[in-house]
């Protein structure tokens, strides 16, 4: 019997969803249902009618219903003038209309396929313009394994000067059981939500005024971000990396170069007029001189002018110079969600130029790093994928056949040697290069795209980047573009979910809290905070009139490490009760012994199994 896939179930349910709307809201308008990650979705025109999630369970009992009815689908084919006619004048529905225009303006089809649901007594009851795939009959999918689960609204084709349609969201598994255990994750992820987290813990704000997807860092945040940065730029520079810093605008020339300009124009902000002042712009003075600027979308073109700034010998390659770079690239509204997805970020980005010779041992040394960061020092499971060229279509790559397969090779042969298993996609790279993503498994099996590796044959051709080889002759070189975070803000929205707030200590903005158990401890507890500082560890006093049980809430509740907790015995004795907030045990040591023990915790970078409570919650 042949397998059918979880793609497949979710499609259909897709059409069941449309099907049952049309059953019970005949004058809704249906757009497009594709099967995505975890479920499905389909997006109706309800026109004047208000759908809201109160109606999903009728919507939900109608689908229910059909599954029962064991409809068969079948696949059959009209031409594309038959189709037209269908949409346009029996169903009119313009958005089909317009899925069929699309289609023959860019595959010049000539006929398009449609499905139908047949009862078992052979009457059609339900069909749609669509590819599939779909299951053979409706008795295929399991009742128990759905659920409707949202309303949303969606632009047609994601513009917003467009139709805002009704999206339907729904889930679908294999089983009930694996419904239920995604259900249980999702409550899970709903408790570690980082913007939740984010302001519970006082890290990090959005503020109308500032702009949508613009996060400003608090003390907090800044310490935890900044702890990062310094680390990671030792890191970098034990491997060769040389920092650089680039201006957050361009002239637009640069951009033309680049080719952003042509070919990045939907992700970028419109530009930036220079030659007045805003006293000139506000009092309608006309420029003095014209100058036009862009916010920047990458730091690629930055790092190519310090590199071409001097002349290279093939004595100085490789070259690899990193930046933690604030971008800017313009994402719709509806796009934005937190820290994951925001319109001004910081990426810690490389650039390592070498020669041909040089490469494999280059991008190894890259996969290497990213194996360090994300699996040695954070805990990561990480999954591999590759993007290659389509090999049916290879002319629309820039770089030479031997620039690409030495490059696709280079990175296969790797990957294989150092035992990754990965997916490869062919058609999957860009123009410019192929390339490795990365990405890591978080503590309750969600996945996450962090690092990137790729290499560009673009910018070293644009920018006419050369290096005087052996034989005293300019030479192209190879260049390699590198994320391992991707950028600070999503890197540290996935750590917060990842850790559930609770952080390893190097990277907690307060390591410990010292909690007097009245106001006489007060002084000790000073003098205990700056010998903790002294020490190096990040320390602050619970000066509060509160009881000690709330100031031992307030600190777990703060996602506080360590609580030191001191009264009369303690003050006599110099010692403290160390209270260890994530594994929930408490011990009586000496101060000394205290800080020694903190102190080598937080110097431990390498988690490895050594997570913290929330990670393994």
């Amino acid at each position: 019997m042949q397998q059918i896939s979880l793609e497949a179930k979710r499609h259909s349910l897709s059409h069941i969803l449309a099907q049952a709307v049309e059953s019970l809201y005949p004058d809704a308008k249906k757009a497009i249902g594709p099967a995505v990650e975890n479920g499905f979705y389909f997006d109706f025109d309800f026109g004047d009618f208000d759908f809201k999630e109160e109606h999903l369970k009728d919507v939900e009992k109608k689908m229910r219903h059909i599954l029962k009815q064991n409809q068969r689908f079948e696949r059959y084919e009209m031409s594309v003038d038959e189709a037209h006619e269908k949409a346009l004048n029996t169903e009119k529905n313009p958005y089909k209309v317009e899925i069929i225009d699309d289609l023959v303006a860019s595959e010049h089809v000539e006929t398009v396929s449609y499905y139908q649901n047949i009862l078992p007594s052979g009457a059609a009851v339900y069909e749609d313009l669509c590819r599939g795939p779909h299951v053979e009959s409706t008795s295929e999918l399991d009742a128990d394994a759905f659920r409707l689960d949202r309303v949303a609204g969606a632009y047609w084709r994601g513009d917003e000067s467009r139709t805002m349609l009704t999206r339907i969201y729904g889930i679908a598994f294999e089983s009930r059981a694996d419904l239920d255990a995604y259900e249980k994750m999702r409550e899970e992820a709903a408790k570690r939500d980082h913007r939740v987290l984010g302001k519970k813990l006082g890290l990090f704000t959005i503020d109308p005024d500032v702009g949508l997807g613009l996060p400003l860092w608090k003390p907090k945040w800044a310490m935890i971000v900044n702890t990062l940065k310094r680390w990671f730029e030792d890191v970098q520079l034990e491997r060769g990396y040389m920092p650089v810093l680039t201006p957050h605008i361009g002239r637009k020339s640069l951009w033309e170069t680049s080719g952003h300009w042509q070919f990045y124009k939907d992700g970028m902000y419109p530009p930036i007029e220079l030659g007045m002042s805003l006293e000139d712009y506000q009092d309608n003075r006309k420029p003095s001189e014209h100058e036009t600027y862009l916010l920047k979308p990458m730091n690629c073109p930055g790092h190519v002018k310090v590199f071409t700034a001097d002349p290279h010998s093939y004595r100085d390659l490789p070259v690899r110079l990193y930046e933690f770079g604030t971008v800017y690239r313009y994402e719709q509204k509806w796009e934005l969600s937190g820290l994951t997805r925001v319109r001004g970020f910081t990426q810690d980005d490389a650039h390592i130029i070498c020669r041909s010779d040089q490469m494999r041992e280059e991008f190894a040394k890259v996969v290497d790093l990213v194996h360090f960061v994300l699996h040695e020092t954070f805990g990561f499971e990480v999954k591999t994928y590759i993007s290659l060229r389509d090999p049916k279509n290879t002319e629309k790559y820039l770089g030479s056949n031997e620039q690409w397969n030495q490059a696709e090779e280079t990175i296969q042969e790797i990957l294989s040697e150092k035992g990754y298993t990965f997916a490869a996609d062919f058609g999957g790279a860009v123009f410019y290069g192929p390339k490795a993503d990365f990405k890591v498994r978080d503590s309750i099996g969600r996945e996450w795209q962090l690092s990137t590796v790729q290499f560009d044959f673009n910018l070293p051709e644009r920018f006419d980047m050369s290096f005087v080889n052996a034989a005293w002759e300019n030479e192209r070189p190879y260049m390699v573009h590198r994320a391992l975070f991707g950028s600070l803000e999503r890197f540290m929205g996935v750590m917060i979910e990842h850790f559930a707030g609770h952080f390893p200590l190097w990277l907690s903005p307060v390591q410990a809290r010292i909690v007097p158990v009245s106001a006489n401890f007060i002084e000790y507890a000073r003098e205990v905070e700056q010998t903790l500082r002294d020490a190096g560890l990040r320390a602050e006093t619970d000066d509060s009139d509160d009881a000690l049980g709330k100031k031992i809430r307030n600190g777990e509740q703060a996602h506080i490490p360590y609580l030191l907790v001191i009264g009369e015995r303690e003050m006599s004795d110099r010692t403290v009760a160390l209270r260890d907030v994530r594994a929930k045990g408490q011990a009586d040591m000496s101060l000394d012994d205290a800080i020694s023990k903190l102190g080598e915790e937080a110097r431990e970078r390498r988690l490895g199994s050594l997570l913290s409570a929330g990670a393994r919650g």
